[in-house]
């Protein structure tokens, strides 16, 4: 018995050929289920009555059950999965004026300890399986229904490091961007890695588009707020970036998360284009999203804005990350898993330096 939501077509096509069934009927399967929404074997009525009858035996078509949604004023939403072993992981809907993308959690917790990541406080509990990854898009897309809008793009950005979970994940975006699948374009699916260099090829072969969460411009200080530096340091990640550049000749998207009086200085925003020089790419600037126990702040927006304006006067593309669902902890940096004293809800009466851009 296998979960038909964790095969790929051409797995589902090898096991039912071991089972002495029809090839053809996995892409049947793939277009009643992704195409059509329906997971009701006996409403699949191109099926034989025969097959219909032993299917339930072959596959099982089980999603991860959703605990709670929470709505942002911005129109964000956010979602609690039940992932087994009382374990629980969040998806983000984000909406923008073209697209609705849709941020997937690859793990419970992470490894990688980054100190200004709600998620990196969790070590690393459980790896999702693909039915897992998969599963979220599924039942985030049905919360749509009824609605207006629709996903358009997906980024791994949620709890979890992806190429720590590169299986899984990597059969995933085979299934959803699948032409008897969701049939999303791969261009509009990102990978997002802290700087796993050995795993990074993997992104370059599934032809999607790669985001760098960079934070730092110099080793010194990314080895303290990304531990992973001190294995791969910027040198060693930022050669492999250029040759997912040579490889795909697409531009990469560097993340820089700017944290309060540690990487927001005018030093820091001098040495980013000497350091990405040579590199197709655009700067995503990210105020930092404060949670419970951080140790860090958010730069004001005056702060912000003079550090942009020292990248875009280097000619680097450079935007700033509008904050979305910040009210509900669904922002960048803020996911978690459910936990006894979890804050469901941020006062967003008290006073910030939130940036209303």
């Amino acid at each position: 018995m296998k979960n038909f939501f964790s095969l790929t077509m051409p797995q589902l096509k090898d096991y039912l050929a071991e089972l002495g069934k029809e090839k053809f009927r996995a892409q049947q399967l793939f277009r009643w289920v992704y195409v059509q929404g329906e997971t009701e074997i006996e409403n699949m009525t191109n099926l034989s009555k025969k097959f219909r009858e032993e299917l339930p035996n072959y596959l099982t078509f089980e999603l991860p059950k959703v605990v709670e949604q929470l709505d942002s004023v911005d129109g964000t939403r956010k979602l609690l999965f039940d992932v087994g072993d009382n374990m629980t992981v969040e998806t983000v809907l984000i909406p923008s004026e073209d697209r609705l993308t849709i941020c997937l959690s690859s793990e419970v917790g992470c490894n990688m300890a980054c100190r200004f990541c709600y998620t990196g406080k969790q070590k690393l509990k459980k790896r999702l399986s693909t039915e897992q990854i998969v599963g979220q898009y599924v039942q985030a897309a049905k919360t749509l229904e009824g609605e207006d809008r629709r996903i358009t793009n997906i980024v791994f950005m949620g709890m979890g490091e992806p190429l720590d979970n590169c299986d899984a994940v990597f059969n995933s975006i085979e299934i959803i961007t699948a032409d008897y699948g969701f049939n999303l374009s791969r261009k509009r699916v990102t990978v997002s890695t802290s700087g796993i260099v050995p795993e990074m090829h993997r992104v370059w072969e599934a032809k999607v588009r790669l985001a760098v969460s960079l934070n730092a411009a110099y080793d010194e200080i990314r080895n303290v707020v990304m531990p992973v530096n001190r294995r791969w340091p910027l040198e060693v990640l930022l050669e492999t970036c250029k040759e997912f550049c040579a490889q795909t000749k697409d531009s990469i998207t560097f993340e820089y998360v700017l944290l309060k009086d540690v990487t927001d200085s005018l030093e820091d925003a001098r040495k980013l284009p000497k350091l990405l020089k040579g590199i197709p790419c655009k700067v995503n600037l990210i105020p930092f999203n404060e949670h419970p126990g951080s140790e860090y702040k958010r730069p004001n927006r005056q702060r912000v804005l003079t550090f942009q304006k020292v990248l875009m006067e280097a000619g680097m593309q450079t935007l700033i990350r509008r904050t979305m669902g910040r009210d509900i902890y669904a922002a960048c940096g803020q996911l978690t898993s459910k936990f006894e004293g979890r804050p469901e809800m941020m006062d967003m009466k008290k006073p910030s330096n939130d940036l209303h851009i």
